[in-house]
Parts: C-alpha cells; structure tokens; sequence
C-alpha cells in the first residue's frame, strides 16, 4: 500500500506556500519528479525537499480547485485556471496542467493588499486614462508583467474617489475590492458566468459605469468592449500584446472578416480608444525587485488621424517621441534610458529589454 501524501492535509500545502511568501516568491512551481520550486527575484529556486509525487499532485489538484465537478474528473483535466485562497498568507491565481501525462501546478502570489499607482511606479498619464468617463483603456503586456496589478490600482483609485458601479470580468479574480465610494460587482469566469464575451454582454444590462475586461481574447469580445465604450462606459482591458506597436496589430486582426470591415474598425478605434499602457517589469540594478517600463500611447488628436489615416501620419512611434508634453506619452527606449539615467536599471538589462 503506497505512502499517503503528506499534501493531503491543506496546512502542509499552506507551510509550503507561506515559506514562498515569506521569501517573496513571485510564483511557485509544483510538478511531478522534481522538488516545489519558487521564483524569487527572477530566479528558480528549488526547496530542500523530496522530488513531489503523482499523488502529491492529486492531493493539492484537491486543495485548490473549487468545482466539487472538477475534483471528481482530476484525471481527464489538461489545463485549468482559478484561484486558491491559503489561510493567513495570501491568494494565489493558478494553473493546473499536464506534461508527460502527469500534473503540473504553477501558482502566482496575489498579494493581499490591493497596490497602489505610486508602489507600481505607473506613470501619471496613465493615471489619468482610467479617470476618463468614456472610452477604451488597454492595458498590454507578456504574462507576468503586471497587467493584473496596474489593473487593480485603476479600480482601487476609481473605488476610492468615485461613486460608480464598477463591473470586473476576470479569470479568475484576483485581488478582491471592498465597496468604498464605488459598487464592485466582480464577476469569475467559469463560477459567475460562461465567458467573457457573455459576461461583458451582461455587463451592459447592470447599470456599470465602469467595465473591467481581464483578457480580450476574441473578436467577439473585441467587437462587445468597443461597443460598451461607444455607448458611454470606461472600459479597461488587456491585451497578451508585448507593446503599443504590436497591440495595434493585434486589434486590427480582430476586424470583422466583412467587407470594408478594416476601416471601419480603425474609425471605431479611432473613437473610442483613450490609451495604450505597454508594460515590462525589469529586474532593478540595486536588487531589490522589479521595476516598471512602461511605454505610453495618449489618443491626442493627431494619434486618433494616424489610427484612421495610418499611410498619411506619422507613426505611432513618432508620435509617442514628440508627444511627451503636454500628454506624457514616452516609448520604451525613452523610459528605458530614464531608468538607467537614473542609476534604477542596468545598462545591459535596459538594452536587452530594448531589444524586445
């Protein structure tokens, strides 16, 4: 008879995750054959601990998924995302999957304190998007870049300083907002609703002033956010894009496959879109952490005529490079050489990061 796995008791689970924690561990890996692992300041760090075994996984699948249906079909999962609450430690968005037939889990601490604008170091004209009454607000990056938490400090300062219904749409929930000025309904996709796109049609029925998209991730939700700005809505998006550039791309390919659909979709861009935030998140030069660089899109006027009008306009790269004052737009290379100016980055990581 096998070894009952120590991880069946959610408080040895838990230890795990607090000692990650407590060294400030980003993200934490679990996964058959090897021992858990941690990421602490960009690195992989592996526990003195005994490589984990398939019931090892089994045990903590148990844990963390909320589904009583998921639990009973563990062994038919590929992939599954949610959120796992440990006791008097924090919250952790998840993703359990398979390699080499057997489970894998990696999990990103959720700090329990929703950050502010000034702890992420997000640029004051990006503040100022999300203080829009109307309109689209995306913000893009790679995963782990800190979408989710720029998101948050948005709604966090809109909560703060606003009476509005805000309505959040995210896989899962992360950082949980407390009513303060505002109504925060937040809605989890695959336990309050089917998907993003049914959700955000919802959304409009709500009375929201304010509609947080956690992904676009299709043409119908593309075509549902626009129309949600159009109508009068502050709507806050992101985007798996890795800067303003790419972004525009990546909105272009989500045109309706129509006739005269491409320029009407840049018209209805042109709009109805307040901004880009672009993000990376570099390791600082003191160690201590992470810092943000950010390139920053402003819709001025000429942005929304080169948006319509692209072969008759400057780029957008030119754009950001002469629009820093009055709109505080910046590119990459701009903040980078900032930073390092500064003495907060590293030349070489700046012009690796630069590279991109």
């Amino acid at each position: 008879m096998s070894e009952q796995s120590p991880y069946t008791n959610r408080d040895f689970l838990n230890q795990l995750l607090g000692k990650a924690v407590a060294a400030r561990a980003s993200d934490v890996h679990l996964k058959v054959g090897s021992p858990p692992a941690a990421r602490v300041q960009g690195d992989l760090v592996f526990f003195r601990a005994d490589p984990l075994r398939p019931a090892d996984l089994e045990a903590i699948a148990v844990h963390v998924i909320r589904s009583p249906e998921q639990k009973q079909r563990i062994a038919e999962l590929f992939e599954l995302d949610g959120a796992y609450h440990a006791d008097g430690i924090c919250r952790f968005r998840y993703n359990l999957y398979r390699q080499r037939g057997e489970l894998g889990i990696a999990l990103r601490a959720i700090p329990s304190v929703v950050p502010t604008f000034e702890s992420l170091g997000v640029p004051p004209s990006a503040v100022a998007m999300c203080e829009k009454e109307r309109g689209l607000v995306v913000v893009v990056g790679a995963a782990g870049n800190g979408k989710s938490s720029t998101l948050a400090a948005m709604i966090a300062h809109l909560n703060r300083t606003q009476a509005l219904h805000i309505v959040t749409i995210e896989d899962p929930i992360e950082f949980i907002h407390k009513d303060e000025k505002s109504s925060v309904s937040q809605r989890e996709i695959g336990v309050d609703t089917s998907s993003f796109d049914a959700a955000l049609r919802a959304a409009m029925r709500q009375d929201p002033d304010v509609i947080l998209v956690g992904e676009v991730r299709d043409e119908e939700t593309m075509d549902t956010a626009l129309k949600a700005a159009e109508t009068g809505h502050l709507v806050l998006a992101t985007l798996h894009t890795p800067d303003v550039a790419r972004t525009f791309g990546r909105m272009l390919s989500l045109a309706p496959k129509t006739a005269g659909g491409g320029d009407e979709w840049r018209e209805r861009v042109a709009g109805t879109l307040q901004g880009i935030v672009a993000q990376r998140l570099l390791p600082r030069r003191d160690g201590q952490g992470q810092v943000l660089a950010a390139e920053i899109l402003v819709c001025s006027g000429s942005v929304r005529e080169a948006i319509k009008r692209p072969e008759h306009s400057p780029s957008l790269k030119e754009l950001m490079e002469k629009g820093v004052h009055p709109y505080g737009m910046q590119t990459f290379e701009m903040h980078l050489r900032h930073l390092v100016s500064q003495g907060i980055l590293d030349k070489e990581v700046a012009q690796r990061a630069a590279s991109f």
